[in-house]
């Protein structure tokens, strides 16, 4: 709503107040929007810095819209940046999260989707969700596969 210095100073001041709070995500987000504001004032060396911030920490939490739109927005401003691949990830994002290894080690020992959604309260759609970026992380196709793919530490079984 505002422009010029003043609506600078609303972005920087955002940036850093999000940067003293865990809210990741949002300042992710406050750093894209204030790239994308930075570009369109034809500032792009500042745009840039802002915009691979942004790209970075998306891309890192995984928010794919919003980091393809980081990159866009930087090639938008003059630099390239890596656009993610199903084929190539990033080796840090190999890692399973708690949820996803949860929904793994459930899986491996034959529960159904309907049977860990219930143990885990979460949806058999959400737990489709998570197989199919269980399967992708760990470079397997099915169920049947996960005996061998998960690693060591997910192999012991969860206490009841």
């Amino acid at each position: 709503m505002t422009e010029g210095q003043a609506a600078e100073g609303w972005y920087v001041e955002a940036i850093d107040r999000l940067g003293r709070t865990q809210l990741r995500t949002e300042l992710a987000r406050a750093h894209l929007l204030y790239g994308e504001w930075l570009r369109r004032e034809n500032r792009r060396a500042d745009a840039r810095e802002q915009l691979r911030t942004a790209y970075q920490m998306l891309d890192e939490i995984g928010m794919e819209g919003f980091a393809e739109r980081a990159r866009r927005e930087l090639a938008a401003s003059g630099e390239t940046a890596r656009k993610r691949t199903a084929h190539a990830p990033a080796a840090a994002s190999q890692e399973l999260t708690a949820q996803e290894a949860q929904v793994a080690r459930l899986a491996r020992d034959g529960l159904s989707n309907p049977e860990i959604g219930a143990r885990l309260f979460i949806s058999s759609h959400t737990v489709q969700y998570h197989l199919g970026k269980v399967f992708t992380k760990l470079g397997i196709t099915s169920r049947g596969q996960l005996h061998r793919a998960l690693p060591a530490e997910l192999g012991v079984p969860a206490p009841r």
